[in-house]
C-alpha cells in the first residue's frame, strides 16, 4: 500500500475565509461564534452561531453562477480552489481522468429548501427555482468541482450526520493508498442557517443559547456553524515526482457503529473507532499526542467521548492534549471532520495546539488535558480527529507529522 500526503487545504468557516485566517484565529484562540445575520431568529431561543462573516457570492462567482449553486456547495467550491492552488497541481487529461472527489455533507442545500417551501406553503406560488433540485442535492459540492476542474475520475458524496467529511477523507485516504486514485479532492461543507432547519435544531433542545464550553462543567450545549475545508491528497510518491511539499500524512483511518441509540453516544463505539484508526495507521496508543475531539459541548457527548478515550488509551489517556475546536468554530455537523482535521494537520505543521475555549470549571466527568483557553506549543508527531455522528456512526482520521 502506498503512503498518503496532503498537499493542499482550503478552508472558509466561521474563523476565516481562507486557511490563513483559518489558522491564525486558531494559533490565538479567537471565537467566531455571534449573532446569526442571515436569517431571522426572533423567535429562536438561540441567536447565536459561527457563520461565515461578510461572505460575498460575486467576490468569487458570477451572479449567474451563484443562483445556480447553493451556498452549502458554493464552500465547498471556494476551499477546493483554495486547496488545488496551494498544492500547485497541474493538471493533465491523465491526472483529471485518475483523480477522485470524496466530499460529506449532512443536510445540503439547505437554504434552497427552505426557500422552496416558503414560497410554496407560505407566499402561495405555484413555481419555485427551476434549479432547486440541483442546488439541493447533497452532492451538488462535488459536481461543481469535478466541472471546475474538469476531473473526470471517481466523484461522490457521503451523508452519514456529523461524520460525513471524516467518512469522505477517510475513504479517498483508501482510495489513494490501494492505488485506485493518484489524487483526491476530500473534504466537506455545509450551511444550515435557514430558518426550518433552526427550527428543527431548536427542537431538539440541545443548543447552547450564547457559546459553547465543551468539557467544561457548566457547558449547555452546541452551537452551530457554517463552512466547508478540502484538501488535496495523494500517493507520496505522485507529491515527490512532482516537486511538491506535503503539508502532513495520513496514515489510519477507523470507522464503527455503536448499534445503540439514534442519538445517544456509545462510549465503547467511539473507543472501537480509536482503535481501528490506530491499528490501521500500525502505531500504539502511546504514540498519539493530540487530539482534536467531537466535542461538541452538550452534557452527554463531552462525557461519553471522555470515556472513550479512556477506553482506547488506558493510562495514555491523562497524557493526552485534547481541544475541541468546536469553542471557536461552532458544529459545522457534515463539515466537522473536515474542518477539524484541517485544525489537527496545521497543529501537526505549526507545532501550536489549538485551545478549548470558554472553558471555565473542571468536570469529574470530563478528566482528560482539554488545553483551556489558551493555545500551547508542543513538538508533537502523531494527532487524531475524531467524528462521531447521530445514528452511532464514528469515524476516526490518524495524521502524521511530514
Amino acid at each position: 500500500m502506498r503512503r498518503v500526503v496532503v498537499t493542499g487545504i482550503g478552508v472558509i468557516c466561521g474563523l476565516g475565509r481562507n486557511r490563513d485566517e483559518f489558522q491564525e484565529a486558531l494559533r490565538t484562540g479567537r471565537c467566531g461564534i455571534g449573532p446569526i445575520t442571515t436569517t431571522d431568529c426572533l423567535d429562536l431561543r438561540f441567536r447565536n452561531g459561527a457563520e461565515v462573516r461578510c461572505y460575498d457570492p460575486n467576490d468569487h462567482f458570477t451572479p449567474k453562477e451563484a443562483d445556480m449553486i447553493d451556498r452549502f456547495a458554493q464552500f465547498a467550491l471556494v476551499a477546493a480552489r483554495e486547496a488545488v492552488k496551494q498544492s500547485g497541481i497541474e493538471w493533465t487529461n491523465g491526472l483529471r481522468d485518475s483523480t477522485a472527489i470524496v466530499t460529506g455533507s449532512c443536510v445540503g442545500g439547505q437554504s434552497t429548501e427552505n426557500q422552496g417551501f416558503w414560497d410554496v406553503y407560505k407566499m402561495g406560488k405555484t413555481r419555485v427555482h427551476p434549479m432547486t433540485i440541483p442546488k439541493t442535492m447533497a452532492n451538488a459540492g462535488a459536481s461543481a468541482i469535478s466541472q471546475e476542474f474538469g476531473i473526470t475520475g471517481p466523484a461522490f458524496t457521503i451523508s452519514t450526520a456529523c461524520s460525513s467529511s471524516a467518512h469522505a477523507i477517510g475513504q479517498a485516504f483508501s482510495m489513494v493508498r490501494s492505488g485506485m486514485s493518484d489524487v483526491a479532492l476530500t473534504g466537506g461543507s455545509e450551511a444550515p442557517f435557514s430558518y426550518g432547519i433552526l427550527k428543527a435544531w431548536e427542537a431538539m433542545r440541545v443548543i447552547s443559547p450564547a457559546v459553547c464550553r465543551p468539557f467544561s462543567k457548566d457547558r449547555n450545549g452546541m452551537v452551530l456553524g457554517e463552512g466547508g475545508a478540502m484538501m488535496v491528497i495523494e500517493s507520496l510518491e505522485h507529491a515527490t515526482a512532482r516537486g511538491a511539499k506535503p503539508i502532513a500524512e495520513i496514515v489510519g483511518f477507523g470507522m464503527s457503529s455503536d448499534a445503540h441509540h439514534i442519538t445517544q453516544p456509545s462510549a465503547e463505539g467511539a473507543a472501537k473507532a480509536v482503535r481501528m484508526a490506530l491499528k490501521d495507521a500500525g502505531i500504539a496508543p502511546e504514540q498519539i499526542d493530540y487530539i482534536n475531539a467531537h466535542g461538541t459541548g452538550t452534557t452527554v457527548n463531552d462525557a461519553t467521548e471522555t470515556c472513550a478515550l479512556h477506553l482506547a488509551f488506558g493510562d495514555h489517556a491523562k497524557r493526552l492534549a485534547v481541544s475541541s475546536t468546536k469553542a471557536m468554530h461552532g458544529h459545522t455537523l457534515g463539515a466537522a471532520g473536515a474542518i477539524e482535521s484541517a485544525a489537527a494537520i496545521l497543529a501537526l505543521a505549526s507545532g501550536v495546539l489549538p485551545p478549548t475555549i470558554h472553558f471555565n470549571e473542571p468536570d469529574p466527568a470530563c478528566d482528560l488535558d482539554y488545553i483551556p483557553n489558551c493555545p500551547r506549543r508542543a513538538d508533537i508527531e502523531y494527532a487524531l480527529s475524531n467524528s462521531f455522528a447521530f445514528g452511532g456512526l464514528n469515524a476516526v482520521l490518524a495524521f502524521r507529522r511530514i
